[in-house]
């Protein structure tokens, strides 16, 4: 069993289903109910004692600036890649904080922090068995909830990928030195970094899918979903 020791959370991205909000505000830090979508995933890591956070920034990146002081033991990372390349830069350059470590994005609302509790077996997504099409990220397990494959381009059968992933310090370790390889030697600027263990080098991991329900996590992906959930009490 192993237990996480911190968490890297994604905010550099540019938002660009979510304009004109984004124009002003980085997506993370677009309000629901009052509070930044951010602020929730902090609460959710902090409400399971993960007090080490990484916010790796970009885009309005000065914009963050008030989460050190707000939270103790919250770090930026500022990300100079983020307006060329994928959000492989941004793990990239958070690459020296991977250890028993739960990556996960600033846009979305932790409804059930239990989800981001310390103690797991197996690096792995969170994901959530689907009965129609999805063009998600669709995931494919066996008995025992490895991951067998995964479809990029959406499915009707199998399990939702979720930006939830916890990583042992050993599946770290090759986590960096493929980020390192993938980035700086093969120029792989285009991809997302879940497509290192997923895809690029899946042979040589072992990934667990963590099954959680659907309404553990809240994706906000237009400004037609932000309204509904606003509107929710």
């Amino acid at each position: 069993m192993s237990k996480i020791d911190n968490a890297i959370i994604m905010a550099a991205g540019f938002g660009t289903r979510m304009r004109p909000l984004t124009y002003e505000t980085p997506k993370p830090l677009i309000p629901v109910h009052g509070q930044p979508m951010i602020e929730s995933v902090i609460a959710g890591l902090h409400q399971n004692n993960i007090e080490d956070i990484t916010v790796v920034v970009g885009y309005l990146g000065e914009q963050f600036n008030y989460l050190p002081t707000k939270y103790p033991g919250i770090k930026l990372i500022s990300n100079p890649y983020y307006d060329r390349y994928n959000n492989i830069s941004s793990l990239y350059v958070a690459r020296n904080e991977l250890k028993n470590t739960v990556i996960l994005d600033g846009d979305q609302l932790i409804m059930n922090p239990q989800i981001l509790r310390r103690e797991f077996k197996n690096s792995g997504y969170a994901g959530t068995k689907i009965n129609g099409w999805s063009d998600e990220w669709i995931m494919h397990i066996d008995e025992q909830n490895k991951i067998v494959s995964c479809d990029r381009d959406g499915n009707d059968h199998g399990w939702r990928l979720y930006s939830l992933s916890k990583w042992t310090a050993e599946d770290s370790k090759k986590l960096k030195v493929y980020l390192t390889q993938d980035f700086e030697n093969n120029e792989r600027h285009d991809i997302y970094w879940d497509d290192i263990a997923m895809f690029e080098h899946f042979d040589d991991f072992s990934l667990e899918m963590m099954p959680i329900n659907a309404d553990d996590i809240v994706e906000i992906d237009s400004i037609d979903q932000l309204k509904k959930v606003n509107s929710l009490k």
